[in-house]
């Protein structure tokens, strides 16, 4: 029975063994770090006592590996699918009829300037079947919504799938309004890839919008874990990961694969230890991978190349208020610095208070850079107070900001020329994380797509050759006929 080593626990790792373990391989997982999950993490906040994640994650119905991978190492109890998506943007048809007779009632959800906007599925067929939703936008003129369509339309076409353009550019060029470049393309595509318009290439602008939106009626459906991140990886995928046979080492640092022959023969971890194995799978970011192989390996233009990709900041504000200050699981707010805010639990607090804990995210969050913790806290709350009339006179407990500086991939078109596959320069040596090739922007569903991969990649060299990439989830007739999917 073959010996397979995989250096690192993150989610490409952790669905690599997942594969792997199910042919009746023997697998190691080593991850240096004491959880696992990598960037996909949770923490105690020492002020709090609050298990924290660095960053809320959430999954979409498009995202058909990941899910999968959710089914078999059966976490899947522990995600909560919405039935809507919230935007909440300004009103430019000005107060509501409620507001206007009842201006300072308490129930008042939010302050008259605002209002909610529930993105639902309606009984059409993809892609209309979001069509009513997006002509309810207030914040969006009709000759705003003429123009959004005709630019989805003309995006979806497959013929823009290859495109390097820059999204920005695509944007000017197909004649979108100031209106629908700030508060659709930005709001939504800032979100799914985390970075800035000028920066992201049109082909993953594409990807986003039609496979959550447009090509099957529940590609944007949206899940959010209803438990810490280390619960869900550390504790319950290392359980079944262990259970399946699985060899879970934590705290089990690499510092270099070893070679004979142009073949690796194993690993030596960071206290001497040598480790063999048949086949190896490398599943590290892509700023560590160069230290881990053989000087004259690093060296190739291959393993160079990927000092030059560019990674995207994220940042979490996590705030603690007396008592509640929205009424909403979750919502995405429109022209604001605060991007998703999620009412994540009620939680102890110093000195025997009950929190109501709240986090909110800010991808691309590039702008925060030296700033002050308190300054963005204070624009933080200060939006949400904006908004709902409840915050209004809550009292912040406690606020932490957590910035992942390397949260993802920028999707830049320069990056994916500089994307490796799966096989590495070394035969028996694969590569898995949201950094390779895998066709998906750097997401939770790219990394476990690259798992998968990389799995499918060992059983080949085995002689064991098996497929465990999903399929994408099925194009709609009207969707074809209608945009050219």
């Amino acid at each position: 029975m073959p010996d397979i080593l995989i250096i690192g626990g993150g989610l490409a790792g952790m669905a690599a063994a997942a594969a792997l373990v199910s042919g009746g391989n023997r697998v190691t997982l080593l991850e240096s770090r004491p959880r696992l999950g990598g960037r996909a993490s949770s923490f105690v906040d020492q002020t709090t006592g609050t298990t924290i994640d660095n960053c809320q994650h959430v999954n979409l119905g498009c995202c058909t590996n990941f899910r999968h991978f959710c089914d078999v190492t059966g976490i899947s109890d522990s995600l909560r699918t919405e039935p809507s998506m919230t935007f909440i943007g300004t009103n430019r048809r000005g107060p509501d009829l409620y507001f206007r007779l009842f201006p300072n009632s308490i129930l008042a959800p939010l302050q008259p300037s605002f209002r909610t906007h529930l993105l639902c599925a309606s009984p059409l067929p993809a892609p209309l079947h979001l069509l009513p939703s997006f002509a309810r936008l207030s914040y969006l003129t009709w000759y705003d919504k003429w123009r959004l369509a005709w630019g989805l339309k003309a995006l979806a076409h497959r013929k823009i799938a290859g495109s390097n353009e820059i999204m920005s550019d695509w944007l000017r060029r197909h004649r979108q309004t100031p209106n629908t470049i700030q508060r659709v393309w930005q709001v939504v595509l800032v979100s799914a890839l985390s970075e800035s318009l000028d920066r992201i290439a049109v082909k993953d602008a594409r990807k986003v919008f039609v496979d959550a939106f447009l090509a099957n009626r529940h590609g944007w459906e949206l899940q959010i874990p209803t438990a810490p991140l280390d619960t869900l990886y550390t504790q319950r995928v290392a359980t079944w990961l262990r259970g399946q046979g699985t060899d879970v080492r934590p705290l089990a640092g690499v510092s270099r694969i070893c070679m004979e022959n142009d073949r690796a023969t194993g690993v030596e971890l960071r206290d001497g230890r040598i480790l063999l194995a048949d086949e190896i799978i490398l599943a590290v970011p892509s700023f560590s991978v160069a230290a881990l192989l053989p000087e004259h390996v690093a060296a190739l233009p291959v393993i160079q190349g990927l000092k030059e990709l560019e990674w995207a900041p994220i940042s979490s504000v996590h705030l603690w208020f007396d008592r509640p200050i929205m009424p909403l699981p979750h919502a995405t707010l429109v022209d604001r610095l605060s991007q998703w805010v999620f009412d994540r639990e009620v939680a102890d607090a110093p000195g025997g208070e009950v929190a109501n804990y709240y986090q909110v995210v800010i991808s691309a969050s590039r702008e925060l850079e030296g700033r002050e913790q308190s300054d963005i806290i204070r624009d933080v709350v200060n939006e949400l107070t904006e908004i709902w009339p409840m915050a209004q006179g809550a009292r912040l407990i406690n606020g932490r900001v957590v910035t992942e500086h390397k949260a993802c991939l920028s999707m830049l078109p320069q990056n994916e020329s500089l994307r490796p596959g799966s096989q590495s320069p070394i035969a028996n040596v694969s590569f898995a994380g949201d950094w390779t090739a895998t066709g998906w922007p750097s997401t939770m569903e790219g990394a476990v797509r690259s798992g998968y991969l990389a799995a499918e990649n060992v059983a080949q060299h085995l002689g064991q050759p098996k497929r465990f990439v999903q399929p994408d989830l099925p194009v709609s007739w009207l969707a074809r006929v209608l945009l050219g999917i």
